[in-house]
């Protein structure tokens, strides 16, 4: 479980975040949406330490994020929006690694890991591939196999459609789903819904720096208007 508990958070003296409280289930699908500068990729990067609360506190699993960061970030994966910001190696199986290799485990368990993680993006077999020749796509699913390679509770997803061709989207989206059903949380920040609301448990929606949604995505829905959010048509 993930939980907000009154987070506040300004930058250089400008408010973000004003006051949030939320809990996230485990195996919880939650999409957050809202317009740029809404403060949901600002919320979700206090998940595993990225960012602290001004005030307020961060508790994954029932421990407060700073106590714990190995934990924090053992258990929530964090996919960026543009995945080559989180790169640290040339090819595919070493990126992939760097996440284990961090936590101290055998040569043997490392391997493990990778090779689940890049199955479970259909990317086996292509660890000494460079992660420069890959297509967008391909660089958004090494992304999640690096964060999946931690075995983490939850998986964070930042705009992961941004810049994709359709295909890749397509592609990306799948895995994603594949993902939740296994029963990986998933909490996807976006302004767009129309292709993943059919797979959300829930939806919060944000404005300046504060939760005004947060309801089942029938309900919430019908309450996005005015917030810069595109929904299905109906």
């Amino acid at each position: 479980m993930i939980e907000f508990r009154s987070v506040t958070y300004a930058f250089d003296d400008v408010p973000v975040l004003e006051d949030v409280s939320l809990s996230i289930d485990d195996g919880e699908f939650v999409l957050f949406a809202g317009a740029n500068g809404s403060g949901k990729t600002t919320l979700l990067r206090h998940c595993n330490g990225l960012l602290e609360p001004d005030s307020g506190d961060v508790l994954v699993n029932g421990t407060p994020v700073a106590d714990d960061l190995i934990a924090a970030r053992s258990s929530v994966g964090m996919v960026f929006q543009h995945p080559r910001d989180q790169f640290v190696a040339a090819t595919i199986g070493a990126d992939v690694a760097f996440g284990p290799e961090n936590l101290g485990l055998s040569r043997e368990a490392i391997d493990r890991r990778v090779e689940t993680a890049l199955d479970a993006v259909n990317m086996a077999g292509r660890g000494d591939e460079r992660i420069d020749a890959l297509s967008g796509g391909e660089q958004s699913r090494v992304a999640i196999a690096g964060a999946l390679a931690m075995n983490p509770d939850h998986l964070v997803l930042d705009e992961p459609f941004t810049g994709l061709d359709d295909p890749a989207r397509r592609s990306v989206l799948e895995r994603i789903e594949s993902l939740s059903i296994d029963g990986t949380g998933v909490l996807l920040t976006t302004h767009d819904l129309r292709d993943v609301v059919g797979l959300a448990d829930r939806i919060v929606a944000m404005k300046d720096g504060r939760v005004v949604v947060d309801d089942s995505p029938e309900r919430a829905l019908e309450a996005l208007a005015g917030l810069d959010v595109r929904v299905p048509d109906t």
